[in-house]
Formats: structure tokens, sequence, C-alpha cells
């Protein structure tokens, strides 16, 4: 088989000696200094030897082409193959020919072109899942450009900003209107780390930044991060570790004094002594006292996992009024609910509790559960409003904090056994100023993922 140079080298060397004996019939001819040529002229006629030079130039030209045409094609194929490149397509392949140089540029080719493959779907399985983990992150994520325009942000952004619509394009400063005045300021700011909005529910936010050029661009990446829920987590354990602590040491002490006094009854039983039995109940009765308060706050230290289950709304809520009468405003929600049905009931009892101690007329005390929806997730709301005396900023600012309590006879632990509660199912507690007087207490618990 010849070689690729050995053709073209052989189909130019044919095609130039049928140009060179064609040049020389023709200009013999014009002359008429040849006698063959006059005689095969003379014998075919002037036409017929055109064409038959005609047809020898076309059969040259057919050889060469046959020559070159597996070249051509190999050639045109791997520039349509380079220019996919370029496009950043690399799904092109060329096929194999007979000539060994090309076969191995193509083999080059191909090669290259199947490496690329696995480099492309192995960045784009990395930006997917980059993607994802992105767009799962409860943390706000923005990234703008040098003029403040939005060019890539998460879910948590959206439902933050826009309520889940996409915001890409848009520019930052169109979205600030639509959240807490004082985040915005702190957005417009050059701060960055921890702070505290001094609103009616408290809510700690940390902001940080970051700028890098990318394309020779300037951008700046913006990330905000709700911290109410962690720091309060933090704290509720720091309380939790000191009621543990406590409820040890007074145990041990409280043990041998329960069994001194029953020790003391025993060797005086024959003493008929009115004050001295006044002593020895007075000590068990405070230590009755002091074994159930100690019992209380244990139970707040070792608040068991909840178990959830379906809950019927209706069957809750008649439930709920066999002991703390209130009006229900709207209709229940369709679907059941998903959560510990008697931590929440307890949750629940103790709100309504709350509500017919704060001065509120009795009638006035009522619930409200809707289905809704916070930073993207489906759960339900559970509103409870009264109109009494309400709460101060200061006190609402404690009031879900253990041990705190406005009663003077209070343990303050309901509100905060409340928020454990409610945190333990994943969801949040808040507290808020009616607009004529009173207060409001709002749940959110999420639903169930697979309901």
């Amino acid at each position: 088989m010849l070689r690729l140079k050995n053709k073209i080298l052989a189909a130019t060397g044919l095609t130039c000696l049928l140009a060179i004996g064609l040049s020389f019939a023709v200009l013999q001819w014009s002359q008429q200094e040849s006698n063959v040529i006059s005689a095969i002229s003379d014998w075919l006629g002037i036409e017929v030897l055109w064409l038959l030079m005609i047809g020898i130039v076309i059969l040259a030209m057919f050889v060469v082409s046959c020559f070159i045409r597996d070249l051509s094609n190999s050639l045109r194929a791997l520039e349509i193959g380079l220019l996919n490149f370029k496009d950043n397509d690399f799904s092109v392949t060329v096929p194999s020919v007979k000539e060994p140089e090309i076969n191995q540029l193509i083999s080059l080719f191909n090669e290259s072109a199947q490496t690329l493959r696995r480099e492309k779907q192995y960045i784009y399985q990395r930006e997917l899942l980059l993607d994802k983990v992105i767009q799962s992150s409860p943390n706000i994520m923005l990234l703008l450009d040098s003029e403040q325009r939005i060019i890539y942000s998460n879910d948590a952004a959206r439902h933050f900003f826009f309520n889940g619509k996409q915001i890409s394009g848009m520019n930052l400063v169109e979205l600030l209107p639509n959240i807490d005045e004082e985040l915005s300021q702190a957005i417009k700011s050059s701060q960055e780390g921890i702070f505290t909005l001094n609103s009616d529910d408290v809510e700690s936010w940390h902001i940080s930044r970051g700028a890098f050029l990318l394309n020779n661009l300037q951008h700046n990446l913006l990330l905000l991060k709700h911290m109410t829920k962690e720091l309060n987590r933090q704290e509720v354990a720091v309380w939790k570790k000191v009621i543990r602590i406590i409820s040890h040491e007074l145990n041990n002490s409280l043990a041998p004094i329960s069994s001194m006094v029953n020790s003391g009854r025993k060797l005086t039983k024959d003493n008929s002594s009115s004050q001295l039995k006044l002593i020895f109940d007075t000590i068990e009765n405070r230590c009755n006292h002091l074994s159930q308060f100690i019992f209380n706050y244990a139970r707040f230290a070792k608040l068991p996992l909840p178990q959830k289950s379906y809950v019927d709304w209706q069957s809750l809520t008649e439930q709920l009024a066999q002991h703390y009468s209130f009006k229900l405003i709207g209709s229940l929600p369709q679907t059941l609910g998903y959560f510990d049905h008697i931590q929440i009931e307890q949750v629940l009892l103790n709100l309504l509790k709350n509500a017919h101690e704060s001065g509120s007329d009795i009638n006035e005390v009522t619930m409200q559960i809707a289905a809704t929806e916070t930073f993207g997730k489906n759960g339900v709301s559970i509103c409870v409003h009264d109109t009494g005396s309400g709460m101060s900023s200061e006190v609402m600012q404690q009031a879900l904090l253990p041990f705190y309590s406005t009663k003077q006879s209070g343990t303050g632990l309901g509100l905060p056994l409340c928020r454990e509660i409610i945190e333990a199912h994943e969801g949040q507690i808040s507290l808020h100023h009616r607009q004529h007087k009173g207060l409001t207490v709002q749940v959110w618990l999420p639903c169930n993922n697979s309901n």
C-alpha cells in the first residue's frame, strides 16, 4: 500500500505529465508543424480532438481527487471537531481512515475528545453537588457584581428577600425594603460579625463579606446567618448543665435531711410536744416542696426526644378547650399535624394558661392554626392571642430564658420549656406585641416531608 506522501507525489507527477503532453500537442497543432497531429486532426476532426484532450484532463483530475478524497474528508472532520472544541462541545469523534499518518492524528484527536468529555462530566457533577449544597443551606448567600447587581443567589436568599421569586439581575438596593430596617442598614454598611436586632422578637444575625476578582471583574460575596436559634440552643445547654449540677447537690442534701426527720419522729414519738411536731412538719413540708421544685427543673433539663405521630387538629383543639376556653379563628388545616401529641399539647396548654392569667377577657383569648411557609419550608403556624397587659420590650427579651419570671410564685420554666419542646421539633416560637393591647405567641412547626 502506498504511503500518503507517495500518493500525493504520484498524483502530482501524473497531473504535470498530462498537462505537459496536452500543452505540447496543442502547440504542435496550432503551428501545424506535426504531420501526426495533422493526420489525427484530419481523421478525427478538430472538435473530437479537443474533447479527447478535455477528457484526459478530467481523468487526471479524477485520479488526483481519488487519491486525496480521504485526506480532504478527514481534515474536514478534524476542522469540525476543533470548532466544536471551541464551543465547549466534546461529543464529536472522527472515524479512522486507511492512511496511517492521518489515522494517527485522528486517534490523538479522539483520545483528547474522550479525556475532555470525562473532565467536563466530572466538573459538571461537582457543580451540581456544589449547587445542591448551596441551595440546601439555611444561610443566605448573595453573589454581587461591582454595581451591586445579583449574579447568584441560593434558595434561602430568594425566600428571605423576595418570597422565593427569582432575584438574579436585580439590584440589592431594590430588595432591602422587603426586610427589617435594622438588618437593611447592617447590609448597607461594612459591618461584619454578630449583631442583634432590637425588635419585639429579639434576633441575632451573623454577617460576613468577601471580595474577589473573577474574569478580571470585581465580585462581592454576602453571607447572612440567622444565629438566634443556635445561640439560644447553646444558652439552654448551659442552663441545663447548671440545673443538673444544682439538682444533684440538692438531692444529695435532701435525702439525709428527710431521713433525719423520720428518725427524729421515731425517737420523739413518746413526746407529745406540739411545738416539736410543728418543727418536724415544717421541715418535711419544705423538703417535699424543694423536691418538687427540683423535679420540675430536672424535667426541663432532661426533656425526652419527641415521639412524632400524625395528629388530628380537630381532636387536639377539643382536648385543649376542656382545660382552657378559647375562640378558634378561621378553619383548621386539611392535612394532619405531625408532632409529639403530648409535648405539643403541653405547650399549647401553657400558652393558653398564660393568656388566661394575662388579665385578658376570657372571651378574647383566641387561637389560629393555619398552613404556612417559612424560609421555603412548609409548616403550620399556631398563634395564641390575648388582650391582656402584655409585656414590655425588656421582659419580652428575657421571657424565653430559664428561671426568668414576672410572677411572684413562678418558676420561670413555662415559656423556656415551650421553646425547648418546639425547637426539639425543629420549629420556632416567638412573642409579638399586638397592635392595640395584648400579646401574640406564635409557634411554627414543620410538616412531615413524606406527607
